[in-house]
């Protein structure tokens, strides 16, 4: 494929060559990028905090993110489930939405009690120049809650600038919390959204090496841990892309130090384990890090066998929405036989291309912030058995005939931790083990 000239140095083929790739741009306009707008990226983080109230001033069109956006489980309160806009229309446009978002804030209120609401600007108050701060304000004095705006206007570039905001948002709460009995050896898991319940197994890992787990941030996440967050000893950072922010914050704020991990894998579930266990320096947490350890492998390993033995061999393409999961996709992956034969994401910086470069194989595409026309092209060069992605993947993947794997929002199955591992390996047999394949175009004419 011949790459349209601005977009050639976001791609690179690993090689004999030095590295050089060019990331961290606003997407190419009429590249159709597969990231999202700056309001979406601040829903996803914000999202999955169960018990407050989240509402988008802006039209209904922008309240398409918020109903089930993502798969984030709750243990207790669904508030987070139910979809609120201010549906600004024509005449709220040329008059102003104030007045309506001041109504609609104090009627949901009253009526769901929460524990704290959100409210979402999108870019039509961005050019009409609501004053959400003042709105916001004020009714904070009135309700005896806190009412955060998070201000995701399009204007500031993409998804991440909405990361960026919906940090900001938490750190208001951050602080106001009393932080007495909690234990030295604790943390905050920082970037997991809870997807298909993965945080309460990572919570349960925590438990057994003997820390104490302050704060989700924000999977199935509540307002009063969120508060005290700035109490625990260390925050764990696994999406970095969206939560380094708020632990650059709390360490400059609050003096906590951070510590970036992935849950995806063996080799980087184990290894964020002993970090954490080495972190603390406390010689039980670490010799019940290595009893959990040895106890899940030795159950996960016998069981993965069978599936290396069926997949060795076979190729994948990875595209996902931060590049912490493509590293530990790349090792899961090699962990199974599979070679990889590209792999990228929206939001990668260069020092994680570069060190993606360095694990992959020749030849290998790394790509940043592509488009469907180059995914499709790349896939159609380098025919692979299964493609991992998100949402908007899928359907290139099953036009060309090739297996999919959701790794991103809509996914229902666990896929970090030890046990995620099994998970990821069943579904990545399933679908390329299928016998749909057989009848496709492309399987044909190979």
């Amino acid at each position: 494929m011949e790459l349209l000239k601005e977009r050639e140095e976001q791609v690179h083929r690993t090689g004999d060559h030095p590295f050089t790739l060019t990331c961290n741009k606003d997407s190419l306009a009429g590249a159709v990028s597969q990231r999202a707008c700056v309001f979406c990226g601040s829903r996803v983080v914000l999202y999955p905090i169960a018990d407050a109230l989240h509402l988008v001033h802006g039209p209904i069109g922008c309240a398409v993110y918020t109903w089930d956006i993502r798969g984030a489980l709750s243990s207790g309160p669904e508030l987070h489930r139910l979809s609120f806009s201010t549906d600004l229309q024509e005449i709220d446009v040329i008059f102003g939405g104030e007045k309506k978002l001041t109504n609609a804030l104090h009627e949901l209120i009253e009526r769901h009690n929460p524990k704290a609401a959100f409210v979402y600007s999108t870019c039509i108050v961005g050019i009409i120049g609501d004053d959400l701060e003042a709105v916001c304000r004020q009714v904070e004095k009135e309700v005896n809650i806190p009412v955060i705006p998070v201000k995701s206007e399009g204007f500031k570039g993409n998804k991440r600038a909405g990361y960026t905001a919906a940090c900001t948002a938490m750190a208001r709460l951050i602080g106001t919390g009393d932080t007495s009995g909690i234990s030295k050896y604790s943390l905050n898991i920082l970037g997991d959204f809870n997807l298909a319940g993965e945080i309460w197994i990572i919570r349960e890992y925590f438990e057994r090496m003997g820390v104490e787990v302050v704060a989700n941030i924000t999977g199935d996440g509540r307002i009063a841990d969120i508060q005290r967050a700035h109490g625990a000893a260390l925050n764990v950072v696994q999406c970095s892309g969206s939560t380094m922010d708020l632990a650059r914050l709390m360490e400059d704020e609050y003096g906590i130090p951070s510590m970036q991990v992935s849950y995806f894998g063996v080799e980087d579930m184990a290894q964020a384990l002993y970090d954490i266990a080495e972190h603390f320096g406390d010689p039980d947490i670490l010799e019940r890090t290595r009893e959990l350890v040895r106890e899940e492998l030795e159950v996960l390993l016998p069981k993965l066998e069978f599936y290396k033995k069926a997949l060795t061999g076979k190729k994948a393409a990875i595209y996902v929405g931060g590049s912490f999961k493509a590293f530990s996709l790349v090792k899961a992956f090699r962990l199974l036989g599979v070679d990889v034969l590209m792999v990228g994401s929206q939001t990668g910086t260069k020092k994680e291309y570069e060190e993606l470069a360095a694990i992959t194989d020749p030849g290998t595409i790394i790509v940043d912030d592509t488009n469907p026309l180059e995914l499709t092209s790349f896939l159609e060069e380098k025919p692979v058995d299964i493609f991992v992605g998100g949402v908007k993947e899928r359907p290139i993947a099953y036009k060309l005939g090739v297996g999919f794997c959701d790794h991103n929002h809509e996914r229902k199955e666990i896929l970090a931790g030890f046990v995620g591992m099994l998970n990821f390996a069943e579904e990545v047999y399933s679908s390329v083990m299928s016998p749909v394949w057989r009848f496709t175009c492309q399987k044909q004419e190979d």
